[in-house]
């Protein structure tokens, strides 16, 4: 595995920190499994525009291009709330997303059992939670032409954010989550506006129509984004795969993410079509955010940038058992009652990132022996 080559972009915020035990982990299994990867670190976001003016310079998108996978930590934060919005920190995430293509986001929500009682829902609604949303990544209105905010004859100003589908974009989202429906529980919810968007009757049509050609044998429902989002609250436990369109994707998976107790806890992939070579660009990272209120003081959670390296290893390379074991391992430390402040509840351990990172180790030691 030495010549797989991992592209480390920490961010801004609590980014460093997280990536930083991230790496320890990386550093376990080149230790301990002979599982090694050539690193490469650079800047990115805010700290990349404190250094070179912009949030992703051109060497840096091209060291993207080039790596097998990305770790990415998380950008943004008030200091750089007055940058122009193309070299903003966030504009660097997006210009990866678009320029690698990766069009599936795959965000799990994931119930671990040591954490039922954390999530804001009743336990009963929670315990056993496994929901995997797969959100259209680059296409929608995030990327739509015109975008523009234009100034009226009268003073009055004019905002115009453009949905844009087509079949062929729809299409490709929709292969991902029936093929991922089957290594499941072969279960797929297509979530779209078609009651009030011509993209949500487009999207119906064309995802109804992958899956009469080749997914019969999993089970697809539709819902509305909005039903979708009160039968989160209401039921989670009836969605198995759910597939939708960036915006809508975009806050049913935040939504999800709080139905586990903390959004410190969940990992991502951003996945893209898959070359000649076989080889699949993609970038992993938490959905935390960068949190600037509290980066520095040593308590963020750095779990779901662990877990994002273990879907790393699991969906670029191929490595499910070493990704089981990363799971296995954070199971086993919230089993013992180790928390950061985020997930903390009464009678547990409460300890730093520095400290969460130990105890991942510990259980992988102890998991490897």
């Amino acid at each position: 595995m030495s010549n797989k080559k991992i592209l480390v972009l920490a961010g801004d915020g609590i980014g460093p920190e997280c990536t930083g035990q991230a790496l320890r982990v990386v550093d376990w299994f080149a230790s301990k499994r002979a599982l090694k990867f050539d690193l490469t670190e650079d800047l990115v976001g805010g700290a990349a525009y404190d250094a070179h003016g912009t949030s992703l310079t051109d060497e840096t998108m091209q060291k993207a291009i080039d790596t097998d996978a990305i770790l990415f930590g998380s950008v943004g934060g008030p200091k750089w709330d007055g940058v122009a919005r193309d070299v903003r920190p966030e504009n660097s995430l997006l210009r990866i997303r678009k320029k690698l293509d990766l069009f599936a986001n795959l965000r799990p929500a994931t119930v671990f059992p040591a954490l039922a009682e954390a999530s804001s829902l009743k336990t009963e609604l929670v315990s056993g939670l496994d929901i995997m949303i797969l959100r259209e990544l680059t296409g929608g209105v995030y990327f739509g032409e015109p975008k523009e905010i234009t100034t009226q004859a009268d003073g009055s100003k004019r905002a115009i954010d453009s949905q844009i589908y087509t079949t062929q974009e729809i299409e490709r989202a929709a292969h991902v989550a029936f093929d991922l429906a089957r290594k499941r529980d072969n279960r797929v919810c297509s979530v779209e506006k078609s009651n009030v968007m011509e993209t949500g009757v487009l999207w119906r049509e064309v995802v109804t129509e992958v899956h009469k050609a080749s997914y019969q044998d999993v089970e697809l429902s539709h819902m509305l984004a909005d039903a979708c989002a009160m039968q989160l609250v209401r039921a989670p436990k009836q969605f198995d795969v759910i597939v939708t369109d960036n915006l809508f994707g975009d806050m049913l998976s935040d939504q999800a993410a709080m139905l586990t107790g903390s959004i410190g806890m969940l990992p991502s992939a951003s996945l893209g079509a898959v070359d000649d070579n076989g080889r699949r660009p993609a970038l992993y990272e938490p959905c935390h955010g960068s949190a600037p209120d509290i980066a520095g003081q040593g308590v963020a959670n750095p779990l779901a940038q662990i877990l994002s390296f273990g879907m790393l290893l699991r969906y670029s390379f191929g490595l499910s058992a070493e990704a089981d074991l990363i799971e296995a391992a954070v199971a086993q430390v919230l089993d013992r009652g180790v928390r950061t402040p985020d997930i903390m509840q009464p009678g547990m351990k409460k300890v730093s990132t520095d400290g969460m990172g130990d105890a991942v180790l510990d259980e992988l030691s102890a998991l490897a022996a």
